[in-house]
């Protein structure tokens, strides 16, 4: 391990004196957007960035002063989705991984954080992914480091980044809550078709958490929901991950005006599973599929668009332009979309101009800071 480095370090030790959350159950996207705006070339905005958001941050939560024991069930158990022990399951990973490799601590961890995936409107597991890219692709004040771009060798695992990892695993056990009827995965459509099909909830309640209770009395929903073909093995995971979530970024640039806001997770929950499956076991990759599609259909029929929108005009952005806008712009959803539609970009040559007439639905849609 290795001590601060960079901006980014910086950042995240500046961040981790505040909590997860703000307001009751608002989340913290800053260290999220910081290791994008970092990675993309941004790094000169970053503090400036952090001091227009971070009057929004609450101080870290205290400790209840009852240790969580990994090893026992019944105390782990006990607090797994109780946000009253949030400061606990932060201290309790923050301990862990400055004893342990980090990861083994995830490798334990990841089969029983995986089922809460919605918990926390999936903010957690996207906070987790955005922690272990760090760690596998060692993010640079001007970029990404290529040397560690596979992923095997590792990035920099300095103290803030182990650190980070630590928050956001806490908080994903904190706010784990698994939906109210599991997807199961057992059918035998494509992922296109599935997500086509997934049904929008009538009437849809304020809050997340309401809309996502409706979906087992939303007509058609299980069946539609199950529809999606299971990978066969781990060797189809990455793959099928990868169209997920190039299925989801292309919808959300016909379909964002369902809640541009929130239909961003559709996309960044499950590109958060594929970018942690390097530093997995590949016996978890199948169960991380699962849960990524659950996350994408959950999202997608909580937020119904009432029809297409036509489609983007204009000249063809590139993808360092679309960055800049999306960093310009500064809205933390913005900035994280375009993060993950530039990665759709980048692995399939025929969605790029689709990804990124995206990112510019992103920038049209969702409100600037302080606007």
């Amino acid at each position: 391990m290795t001590h601060t480095t960079g901006t980014f370090d910086e950042a995240l030790e500046r961040l981790h004196t505040k909590g997860p959350e703000f307001e009751g159950r608002l989340t913290n996207h800053a260290p999220m957007t910081v290791e994008a705006l970092v990675r993309h070339g941004h790094a000169p905005l970053v503090h400036r960035w952090l001091d227009g958001y971070r009057h929004r941050l609450e101080d870290l939560p205290g400790r209840t002063g009852v240790r969580i024991d990994a090893a026992d069930d019944a105390s782990w158990r006990a607090a797994l989705g109780d946000p009253a022990r949030l400061g606990d399951w932060i201290d309790h990973f923050t301990r862990v991984l400055a004893e342990r490799p980090w990861r083994d601590v995830l490798a334990e961890w990841w089969p029983r954080l995986l089922p809460g995936i919605t918990g926390g409107s999936t903010h957690p597991v996207i906070r987790t992914g955005h922690a272990v890219r760090a760690l596998l692709d060692g993010v640079r004040d001007g970029g990404t480091d290529d040397s560690a771009r596979n992923g095997t060798q590792g990035g920099d695992e300095t103290a803030p980044r182990l650190a980070e990892l630590g928050h956001a695993l806490g908080y994903w056990a904190a706010r784990h809550q698994p939906l109210a009827a599991p997807v199961t995965t057992s059918g035998t459509a494509g992922i296109g078709a599935a997500l086509a099909g997934v049904p929008g909830i009538a009437d849809p309640p304020p809050g997340i958490r309401a809309r996502f209770a409706r979906l087992p009395g939303t007509p058609g929903w299980p069946t539609a929901a199950n529809a999606v073909r299971p990978p066969a093995g781990p060797d189809e995971v990455p793959g099928m991950l990868a169209e997920l979530v190039r299925a989801t970024v292309l919808r959300y640039g016909e379909r964002a005006h369902g809640s541009p806001v929130m239909l961003v997770h559709a996309a960044t929950a499950p590109n958060a599973v594929l970018r942690t499956l390097p530093a997995l076991p590949r016996e978890l990759w199948v169960p991380g599929f699962h849960a990524a599609w659950e996350a994408a259909a959950s999202v997608t029929a909580a937020y119904p668009a009432p029809g297409p929108l036509e489609p983007v005009t204009g000249a063809l952005v590139t993808a360092d332009e679309a960055f800049a806008r999306a960093a310009e712009h500064g809205d933390e959803h913005t900035i994280k979309f375009t993060d993950t539609a530039l990665d759709v970009a980048a692995a399939d040559p025929e969605a790029a101009p689709g990804a990124l007439a995206a990112t510019v639905r992103a920038v049209e849609l969702i409100t600037p800071p302080g606007a």
